[in-house]
């Protein structure tokens, strides 16, 4: 048992450098479970094995791949379909006002995973064409993981996949039945793109973002290390946008850079500090214009 504890050390101690989640003791029972199918392909048995070729000179990709199997990519289309009413009703008609010389639109998912919630944001605002005729949006997701971009690229999902969150008429509305799967339309992958990306990296457009999804991310770090990604968040936001976390996540004494918003649960703006500027460097995001 003791050589057990530390290979899981090991394996969580990768994952943690990797990208900054914890894989507290209370949860590295998931590491076996997660990491079965590898052990399978490379004909191991358990996670002491697994150590054992990490700890080999050049294993750089095999790391990659453990780490690949340890996140957690669970998502689906509208998760926390109430947070999508709140951002439908309320957050997105206020910025609608105050970008309305502009009329444009910048919003960054971030942990986006396989894309659901990238593509949830796309279909909000086709579904209402009147409101945001002629809008340029534009909405950017990044996740940590390779594989989970990949997929989010390819804007393709399975038939339990399609059939969460997402009523028959959407899934009509938004997708296409292919041989590799549902694929959603040019309608509104044309408002999307994705990039791979740590949200504790520097922002993909400080300063500029109207609105900031990190939902389930910033439970998985420690206390510090959640403090720099808020610090990261605060400077991706644009002074009068928001920042909408999951459902059991808060700023509350967990950062002075965001403050709760009006708007409701889950929503934050940013506290204005004398002196904050945004953090990273700026990139031209491809545009998409909706029509009616």
């Amino acid at each position: 048992m003791a050589i057990e504890d530390a290979s899981n050390r090991i394996i969580a101690d990768l994952l943690a450098s990797r990208t900054g989640q914890q894989l507290t003791e209370s949860r590295r029972w998931r590491i076996s479970t997660a990491l079965s199918g590898l052990f399978r392909e490379l004909g191991i048995q358990n996670v002491d094995q697994l150590a054992c070729m990490l700890e080999r000179p050049g294993e750089y990709r095999l790391a990659t791949r453990v780490v690949e199997a340890l996140l957690n990519n669970e998502t689906y289309f509208f998760r926390d379909h109430a947070y999508f009413g709140t951002l439908a009703n309320t957050v997105l008609p206020d910025l609608a006002r105050k970008r309305a010389d502009s009329k444009k639109l910048t919003i960054w998912s971030a942990g986006c995973s396989t894309g659901q919630e990238v593509l949830s944001l796309a279909m909000t605002f086709a579904e209402q064409p009147g409101r945001w005729h002629d809008w340029t949006i534009d909405i950017i997701g990044t996740d940590i993981s390779g594989k989970a971009i990949e997929q989010a690229l390819s804007g393709t999902y399975s038939q339990f996949e399609i059939q969460r969150g997402i009523s028959v008429a959407q899934m009509l509305n938004f997708f296409s039945e292919t041989k590799g799967g549902w694929q959603a339309s040019d309608r509104i992958r044309g408002m999307v793109r994705f990039e791979q990306q740590n949200v504790l990296d520097f922002p993909p457009m400080p300063g500029r973002f109207d609105l900031v999804l990190c939902r389930n991310v910033l439970l998985y770090f420690a206390p510090e290390t959640r403090r720099s990604a808020f610090d990261r968040l605060a400077g991706a936001v644009a002074p009068d946008g928001f920042l909408m976390l999951g459902a059991g996540e808060t700023v509350v004494g967990q950062t002075e850079r965001f403050e709760p918003s009006s708007h409701g649960s889950a929503l934050y703006s940013l506290r204005q500090q004398a002196g904050s500027a945004p953090l990273g460097l700026s990139i031209k995001p491809r545009q998409a214009v909706v029509n009616g």
